[in-house]
Parts: C-alpha cells; structure tokens; sequence
C-alpha cells in the first residue's frame, strides 16, 4: 500500500508541476495582451484627441466662413444699392434704354465663364463663346465709360466697383478658408477611423487577455487541488512510515526483553553475568 501511495504521489507531483508551468506560460501570455491592448487604448485616445483638435478647427474656419459670407452679402448689398440707382438713371434717360444692365450682363459673362471652364466645346463653339465674352465685356465697358461721363454716376460707379472688389477679396477668402475647413474635416473623419480600428483592436486584445487569465486561473486551481492532493499523500505516507518505524521499535523492544528475561533466568540458576548483561538486566529493570 505504501508503495502504491508513493507513486500515486509521483504522479500528483508531476500533475502538479504541469499545471503550475502551463499557469506561468497563460500569464505571461495574458501580460502581453494586456500590454498590447493598453498601448493600442493609448493611440485610440491620441487618434481621438488628434480628430478633437481637428473638429475643433474646422469648426473654427466654417464660423468665420459664416461671418465672411455676411460680409461679404452686406457688401454686394450696398454695391447693388448703387447699381440700382444707377440703373434708375438709365431708365431715366432713353440713351441708355437701349443695353442691358451692367449687372445683367456680368451675371451672363460669369455663367458662359463657368461652362468654359466645366464643359466640353469643340474648337468653333469655344471660340464662339470667348468671343461673345469679349463682346460683352466691352459693352460693360462703352455704358461704364459712357456713365462715367456724368460726374455723380462716376462716383457711385466706382464706389460699386470698390465694393465689388471688396466682396470678391472677401469671396477668395471664403474660398481659402472653406478648403481649410474641408481639409480638418477629412482629417478628423481619418483620425476617427483609425480611432475606430484601434479600439477594435484593443477590445480583441482584452478579450484574449481575458481568456489567457481565465485559463491561467483554472490552472492555478488545478496545481491548488494538486498541491492539497500531495499534503493529504504526503500525510498517510508519514503515517505509515511512522507506523512502521514504531512495529520495529516495538519488536526490538520485546526481542531485548526477552533476551533479558533469558539472562534473568540464568542469573537466578547462579550463572556469572558479564558487564553488558548487568546493563541489559538494568535497561530492562529486572534489577
């Protein structure tokens, strides 16, 4: 039986030793998960922060597009004020009933540039409208010429070109700013999406961390029941072997006291005792 008991002891101990080095290798497994999954929240909320400051500026250049763009209606308002009075004057006095508006035609040449610059032409028809352009372009310029004639007209006519051109400097600034905004707009929509893919990688990283340590705890449970395992065989086997050391005792014990007994005997027949058997007599208190 004791034999028995001690491999089954071996057996326990290297089941014990298995699970204790699996445990060891699961939780160095999840560490590195868990260093993995930290340093990717970290670039997450430098990724959210990187689209935060974005958001920030691009909401800073739409709100001074918003204020540009008033400015710049407020302005092409009070230019058309004196468009309209000049206007006024023309309708006024028959020899300028016969043309078109200096505000009419600008709109027409602004609408043929724009389908120069976004449609397709054969080389005729290009021609044909730059030339047409021009045309109006000049007629523009004989009414402004023809306007400027009279003294009030040149000051309001040229007081709706200062604030044309203002309006216009005001446009290229919209323009400018309007493209920063769109360009911290895209960076924020990126830096979202690596935000995105990084914390799907950190939640990835912290369900494997998860499992690593749920499978290095029942580890450590089974090396526990092991280790109590080897405490109760290590206890028997004390046991026993204590138990078997005492039976020997035991029976030395009763061989001594018979030997002595047996030199008894012989002392009372009056045989000589030696040193040792007056020691033995006495250990074993016959004398």
């Amino acid at each position: 039986m004791l034999d028995e008991l001690i491999e089954k002891r071996k057996k326990s101990l290297s089941e014990s030793e298995q699970h204790k080095d699996r445990r060891n290798e699961l939780n160095a497994l999840a560490s590195s998960h868990a260093k993995e999954r930290n340093k990717l929240n970290g670039q997450t909320r430098e990724f959210v922060e990187e689209a935060q400051k974005n958001k920030e500026l691009r909401d800073k250049y739409n709100t001074e597009v918003k204020e540009l763009k008033v400015q710049r209606n407020e302005i092409n308002a009070q230019a058309n004020e004196y468009f309209g009075e000049i206007e006024s004057f023309k309708k006024e006095h028959s020899s300028f009933q016969r043309n078109s508006s200096v505000k009419e035609l600008q709109r027409q040449i602004e609408s043929m540039e724009f389908r120069q610059q976004t449609e397709v032409f054969t080389t005729d028809k290009e021609r044909e409208l730059i030339d047409k352009i021009k045309q109006m372009k000049a007629s523009i310029k004989e009414q402004e010429d023809e306007l400027e004639q009279n003294k009030d007209l040149k000051t309001k006519l040229q007081a709706a070109r200062d604030l044309r051109k203002q309006a216009s400097d005001i446009h290229d600034r919209v323009t400018e700013v309007a493209e920063l905004a769109q360009n911290h707009h895209d960076q924020m929509v990126d830096f979202y999406r690596k935000a995105d893919q990084s914390r799907e990688n950190a939640d990835a990283e912290h369900k494997a961390f998860v499992e690593a340590q749920e499978a290095a705890d029942e580890e450590h449970q089974a090396f526990i029941a092991c280790q109590k395992e080897l405490r109760d065989y290590d206890k028997v086997i004390s046991g026993l072997h204590n138990k078997k050391r005492k039976t020997k005792v035991t029976k030395e014990q009763r061989q001594v006291r018979q030997e002595a007994e047996r030199i008894f005997d012989l002392f009372k027949g009056g045989e000589k005792l030696t040193t040792e058997d007056i020691l033995l007599l006495q250990r074993s208190k016959l004398i």
